[in-house]
């Protein structure tokens, strides 16, 4: 194994935290990912990785040696980047990482025309709530609403979302309809969303005036997928609040009922966000070029 490919496979391992991971990722035998590391760490001087069971600490000469790797490697993929640039189209497997509602209201659907416009392109999708590493996990991008948070990750917003506050028509019959804050704090429910990352619910917030308030309203049911508060919501288990795209249906048709639109919850950026990188590979460009442009359609509001 030349010297390059070994940098390429000594990056993998650390960021991968094990042999047998990296050998996966890079499609080679656990052997030859073992005996290229004891290679290479031959032709150093110097122990890079500490074995254990489980798996492999850097140690202070390999976390120097990683960050030199990764500058070097990343002029390497500039400079052959550049050159390839003006004459290939975009190509090659794209893993990005989306919320189901997402995926399915507004990537999903318009996945013909892009693809149609990028014949070259094959697309992995993955869908779920759960926080993605996209540098361990090997994702490309990751399509998120909300405030992400310091994530270390390069972030683009490419919309802003509205949020309401919502309850099921039978809810409503039930319940009668609150017309002020004061009305909502005298005998209404909440389908109670708990943060993944904290676990404890969240409370309904609204937007009254410039300032934000939050109120904390009873409720029996708490749930952690985005899924289960539309499914609790609907089945009139309590108060929720949803980015409008995700019910639009629902409120054109009647079954939920927007309560309190004077004072609704503060809008919500839309942010793809991707590993910080010298050269963005074309495939990766194309894509969020694309997904801004369909967030322009849907949503008329690129955000900054």
């Amino acid at each position: 194994m030349d010297r390059l490919h070994a940098m390429r496979l000594y990056a993998r391992i650390v960021e991968l935290g094990s042999f047998t991971a990296a050998a996966d990722d890079l499609g080679l035998p656990r052997a030859t990912v073992t005996h290229a590391i004891k290679a290479l760490e031959a032709r150093l001087g110097a122990q890079l990785l500490q074995r254990t069971t489980r798996r492999v600490r850097v140690t202070s000469e390999g976390k120097t040696y990683y960050q030199h790797c990764v500058r070097l490697l990343a002029d390497v993929d500039e400079v052959e980047t550049n050159f390839r640039e003006a004459t290939l189209v975009p190509r090659g497997r794209l893993r990005v990482d989306l919320s189901a509602a997402l995926a399915r209201l507004l990537v999903i659907p318009a996945l013909p025309e892009f693809l149609a416009r990028f014949p070259q392109i094959e697309l992995d999708v993955g869908t779920g709530d759960r926080f993605v590493d996209l540098v361990r996990e090997g994702v490309d991008c990751a399509l998120r609403v909300g405030d992400p948070g310091d994530t270390g990750m390069v972030g683009r917003r490419i919309a802003t979302l509205p949020q309401i506050t919502v309850a099921s028509a039978d809810y409503v019959r039930r319940h009668g309809k609150p017309k002020t804050l004061a009305d909502l704090e005298d005998g209404h429910y909440a389908v109670h969303w708990a943060s993944p990352t904290t676990r404890r619910p969240e409370p309904l917030e609204f937007v009254v005036g410039r300032r934000r308030r939050e109120i904390t309203l009873p409720g029996r049911i708490t749930v952690n997928g985005a899924d289960a508060y539309l499914a609790c919501c609907r089945a009139g288990l309590g108060i929720a609040q949803f980015s409008h795209y995700r019910i639009a249906d629902e409120l054109a048709d009647g079954r939920m009922c927007e309560l309190l639109p004077e004072v609704r919850p503060p809008a919500l950026p839309m942010t793809v966000l991707y590993p910080p990188q010298r050269q963005m590979p074309a495939r990766l460009r194309v894509f969020i070029d694309w997904l801004v442009e369909r967030a322009a359609l849907q949503f008329g509001d690129r955000g900054p």
